[in-house]
């Protein structure tokens, strides 16, 4: 009885002290077992200490790239771009095709497409048949409009998809201005095979700039000056009655739209309305940034281009 009232005194005696000794000096201290939280608060850490030594390498991971001209086709006439080839990435590599606004060309991409490349993204920037009159693809400013655009847009796709290097489930729509426009339609017409689309000051004004200058289609001439060159009728005939914001909203998928506050020609407002018809959109604002990007505004934006494209790549 004694026996068994000093064992019991000896238990709790040293029991705060976890152990230690009152069966034996020399056994070892048990650790603690981590409560629930604690083991999900380790469990955090431990992702996030993972994810932030991915984001290092991936920041200081660079691929030389190639560069080669290549043509698309659409209805007879031949497509113009080139193409930046990220060397040593892989066999198969996540590709974005570039379209570039009204009036100019696939050197508008050139920024882009060189740090995107570096990355291992392949990229195809090319001038959309009579987008400028200085375009080295087919066809005349007269015979342009966005729904042509969005044909030329098509065939690129359809092209690119047919590269061996190209994963064909990774393929991202960007555009600025009318060609973020041009790219937004195209992307909702063809949600199955569009992963994500990045969109720089999409010119979702085109639709009440041409019902603002013309009140019926009868009041299009068959061409007239807009902004810095002359287009055709066509230009205009079938905006009068578009939504475009309907049109848009078809697309289900993540959006990044990136736009100026100072933006003179395609006011924010028509991004932010943008946001509304998307299911799924980001908006990132560059103060002071007009139309068209430069400078750190420019690193800016390709740093959340590549945020975008990281996190939404399979």
């Amino acid at each position: 009885m004694k026996k068994s009232v000093l064992f019991i005194a000896c238990l709790f005696t040293f029991l705060p002290l976890t152990l230690s000794g009152c069966a034996n000096g020399n056994d070892p201290v048990l650790p603690e077992e981590p409560s629930a939280s604690g083991a999900a608060e380790e469990e955090a850490e431990a992702a996030a200490a993972s994810e932030r030594e991915s984001m290092q390498m991936y920041e200081t991971l660079t691929y030389e790239y190639e560069m080669k001209e290549l043509y698309a086709r659409r209805d007879g006439k031949q497509i113009y771009g080139l193409l930046y080839i990220p060397q040593d990435a892989g066999e198969k590599m996540p590709a974005v095709i570039f379209s570039h606004g009204f009036g100019g060309n696939h050197q508008v991409g050139a920024q882009y497409a060189e740090a995107l490349a570096q990355k291992g993204y392949v990229v195809y920037c090319f001038d959309f048949c009579g987008g400028s009159p200085g375009s080295r693809s087919d066809g005349s400013t007269l015979e342009m409009s966005v729904f042509t655009e969005q044909a030329d847009l098509e065939a690129v796709i359809r092209m690119m998809q047919g590269q061996e290097f190209v994963d064909n489930d990774n393929i991202f729509l960007m555009g600025t201005s009318m060609g973020g426009a041009v790219s937004a339609i195209t992307a909702a017409a063809h949600e199955e095979e569009i992963r994500g689309e990045i969109l720089l000051y999409p010119a979702f004004v085109m639709v009440d700039d041409a019902k603002r200058r013309f009140d019926s289609v009868e009041d299009i001439p068959d061409s007239y000056h807009h902004m810095w060159m002359t287009v055709g009728r066509v230009f205009a005939e079938n905006l009068l009655d578009y939504d475009i914001y309907e049109a848009i909203s078809a697309y289900k998928k993540d959006v990044l739209l990136i736009h100026g506050d100072a933006d003179g020609i395609v006011p924010l407002s028509y991004s932010e309305k943008a946001v509304e018809a998307y299911d799924s959109a980001r908006l990132e604002v560059l103060p002071g940034a007009g139309h068209g990007f430069s400078g750190g505004d420019a690193r800016q934006a390709i740093d959340w281009t590549l945020e975008y494209l990281n996190t939404h790549k399979e």
